[in-house]
């Protein structure tokens, strides 16, 4: 596949075809949300997941709930389109909208896309200098608000590496740009809570319900447990990093900061028990 392929409107469209109004609230103030979904042999991953965590994105930005049905049906289209896809995304939005951040009630933008993706084994991670904000209006959403992400991920990328890992406020570690994290530390893979800010990822929620099925020592960080600065723990070599999402499934840290790193055992063991079950169950 050499294109991106995409529904809107219930039709495929070209790539370089108009095909949104200028006004609508997702392009003018950000106001929508999206899912990221993994291909695997022409099928979309967890996508009943995805569209469950696609309607609470909504209902917490204020949305009318999207019509699964419709989403389902473009995700067929571009599916059949474009069959060696690796990456899908949704996108809906309020639609037509003023030039403000008020809302009209009208109907609601819908944007499905396939395209190319690679999965790499191994990531390299840039420490931010930015944080997030657990108590802003939209902490946990998947928003297409996502300027302060592609400035983070930009600044890492410009030092080396392929994401960057925030903290929040107050100082705990919280995900990264795309990406939730893992500190394999103490015998124990540990994931931020959701009370940090961050994102309710999918393969983060498949990686803790695996994970413990296949006797992994994997949980929830108490509060004020993973503090950001642990992250030199893993320069040094005395704990281990590991990313997980929808385009990196999970993925051990191979470089932090300029330093090459040693993957941990448990991450190690962590990929191969969620590549091993994800290729079992396409939908869980």
């Amino acid at each position: 596949m050499t294109q991106t392929v995409i529904w809107t409107d219930g039709r495929l469209v070209n790539p370089d075809e108009r095909t949104i109004s200028a006004v609508d609230h997702g392009i003018t103030v950000g106001d929508g949300v999206f899912e990221t979904c993994a291909v695997f042999d022409g099928e979309a991953f967890a996508l009943t997941r995805h569209l469950a965590r696609l309607a609470r994105s909504a209902a917490g930005l204020g949305l009318a709930a999207p019509d699964e049905q419709q989403v389902r049906d473009g995700v067929a289209a571009v599916l059949a389109a474009g069959p060696d896809a690796g990456r899908l995304r949704i996108t809906v939005t309020d639609g037509v909208g003023p030039l403000a951040s008020g809302r009209l009630d009208g109907p609601q933008t819908v944007v499905v896309a396939a395209g190319p993706a690679t999965i790499k084994p191994t990531g390299r991670a840039v420490r931010s200098p930015w944080v997030r904000n657990e108590r802003s209006a939209v902490a946990g959403l998947k928003t297409t608000s996502y300027a302060e992400n592609v400035v983070a991920l930009a600044d890492a990328v410009a030092k080396g590496g392929d994401e960057a890992v925030l903290a929040n406020t107050r100082g705990e570690l919280c995900e990264g740009t795309g990406s939730n994290v893992f500190l394999e530390r103490d015998g124990e893979l540990v994931t931020p809570a959701l009370s940090v800010g961050c994102l309710a990822g999918i393969t983060r929620e498949l990686l803790l319900e695996w994970g413990a099925e296949a006797g992994l020592p994997v949980r929830e960080a108490e509060p004020g447990e993973l503090m950001f600065g642990l992250l030199d723990d893993v320069v040094a070599g005395r704990a281990h990093m590991l990313l997980t999402g929808s385009v990196r499934n999970v993925q051990p840290t191979a470089w932090l900061d300029g330093v090459d790193l040693l993957t941990g055992e448990l991450s190690r063991a962590a990929r191969e028990v969620f590549e091993k079950t994800r290729r079992e169950r396409m939908d869980p």
